[in-house]
């Protein structure tokens, strides 16, 4: 395949992704409409590379002056490629990689026309060859980010566009080193892994691009389906997932585990009084609250509406009672500021210990008694649910 060819499929290629992306909206993590910042960063880079591209193609049959046209297409292709590297740092999580970037920009474009001027086949081939590797090789440390934690999408795309990147940098330094070859190394088998290399990493960087986004997509709704969005803490769902273990091991000896529920009172006057967004402000604050008085081992779930359940690994009934005066006491001591209004709340708690003859349900409606009772003595108190022998002497 001749380089023309090669070249006008990079164009055409690239030009694809962008008109793809022109029609793509994908809504964000705050629920609004439109493309997120990585995303359209990367439909930048797309257009800047296809653009590039199609100015070398337009350039190699004699459209354009070639002295115009390849200071221009390169120093396109050479912004594509960092912005592509770019919006994949922002992807993960560097929000500030403009700063670098843009210097980095400039200066890698100032050293490829100078280089253009000097030499315009063996430095700028050179010049070409590492300043996209470098860009590229960037691009794969953003994806590589976070390795431990990887999914295997990314480490391959990580592994795959270093390789690549390395084969676009070694190129040039070679046609340097030797213009005549390198030993069964030929200029025409360099050119040939070169414009390879470079069509596999706009292919790898749109189907990868694509591929990810899906990713999260799924780690997102597998989230949702166990994190209550507002409060950042387990929803019923989740929270009932982490209770199972315990409860299995409350049947073998050792040490006990604790439930305790809460519910704030008289939470209703606040939407009714201040509204819903006032609601969910106080509502995410006292969970904040209530976490710093938990340990690390400690999970806090949202049951429904504002029924929350704390389940305390490896603590009695009795200490699972000063744990809940602890937050019944940090309660009771926020004031909430909201734009309308500063809120006060109490809590109300009930308190038990998970028994070996124990189901999720008799558990749950055994500390929900214990609630039932702290709101029916005052509110603003914590309940703790008869023991066994109790129940039995009674019936």
């Amino acid at each position: 395949m001749d380089s023309t060819t090669i070249v006008l499929a990079l164009a055409l290629g690239n030009l694809a992704i962008c008109a793809a992306l022109f029609f793509f909206e994908q809504p964000r993590q705050d629920g609004a409409g439109g493309r997120p910042a990585a995303l359209t960063s990367w439909g930048w880079s797309r257009q800047m590379q296809g653009a590039g591209w199609l100015l070398l193609a337009i350039g190699g049959v004699n459209v354009v002056p070639e002295r115009l046209a390849l200071p221009v297409a390169y120093g396109l292709v050479i912004a594509g490629v960092a912005w592509e590297a770019g919006a994949l740092w922002e992807r993960a999580g560097g929000r500030h990689w403009r700063r670098i970037f843009r210097p980095a920009l400039v200066l890698a474009v100032c050293a490829f026309l100078l280089c253009y001027w000097i030499d315009e086949i063996g430095l700028r081939a050179l010049a070409a060859s590492l300043i996209l590797g470098a860009f590229y090789l960037s691009g794969a440390a953003a994806l590589a980010r976070g390795w431990a934690q990887a999914s295997m999408l990314r480490r391959f795309l990580a592994l795959a566009t270093a390789l690549l990147a390395l084969v676009v940098g070694i190129r040039g330094a070679l046609v340097l080193l030797a213009p005549s070859g390198w030993g069964w190394m030929s200029n025409e088998l360099l050119r040939q892994l070169y414009s390879s290399a470079l069509y596999l990493l706009m292919l790898l960087g749109g189907f990868g691009w694509l591929l990810l986004g899906r990713e999260d997509v799924q780690d997102q709704l597998a989230r949702l389906e166990v994190v209550d969005p507002l409060t950042d803490c387990a929803n019923r769902r989740g929270f009932f997932q982490m209770l199972a273990p315990w409860m299995s091991l409350a049947r073998r000896p050792g040490p006990p585990t604790a439930l305790v529920l809460f519910d704030l009172d008289q939470f209703k006057r606040v939407n009714d009084s201040y509204g819903h967004p006032a609601g969910d402000v106080v509502l995410r604050t006292l969970v904040e609250v209530c976490k710093r008085q938990l340990r690390d081992s400690d999970q806090l779930g949202r049951l429904v509406g504002v029924e929350f359940a704390i389940l305390l690994p490896r603590t009695s009934q009795e200490d699972a009672v000063m744990v809940a005066e602890r937050m019944r006491a940090a309660i009771a001591a926020t004031k909430v500021k909201t734009e309308r209004a500063m809120i006060s709340l109490t809590a109300s708690f009930g308190v038990t210990a998970i028994r070996a003859d124990d189901s999720s349900v008799t558990l749950l409606a055994r500390a929900d008694e214990a609630l039932r009772s702290a709101k029916a003595g005052g509110r603003d108190r914590i309940e703790l649910a008869p023991p066994a022998q109790a129940i039995l002497a009674e019936a």
